[in-house]
């Protein structure tokens, strides 16, 4: 007979195991949820994204050699 397999969850401020069934879930605690948020608020968590040109401007060379008449 196969074994199921458990997941234990962390918490992700201290890394306590949590169970899913927790009312802090995911975290610990309410320390651990004000301490998470005030890292969001603070800018401590940050989504890095690719930076793209989005000026109208065109990139060729060729358009920069405008020739006054």
């Amino acid at each position: 007979m196969a074994r199921k397999r458990t997941i234990q969850l962390h918490c992700p401020t201290c890394k306590t195991v949590v169970a899913a069934a927790d009312p802090e879930f995911p975290f610990c605690s309410e320390r651990c949820r004000t301490i998470d948020l005030g890292k969001w608020a603070s800018g401590a968590y940050v989504i890095r994204t690719w930076v793209e040109d989005t000026s109208d401007e065109p990139r060729d060379s060729e358009s920069n050699d405008i020739s006054e008449e």
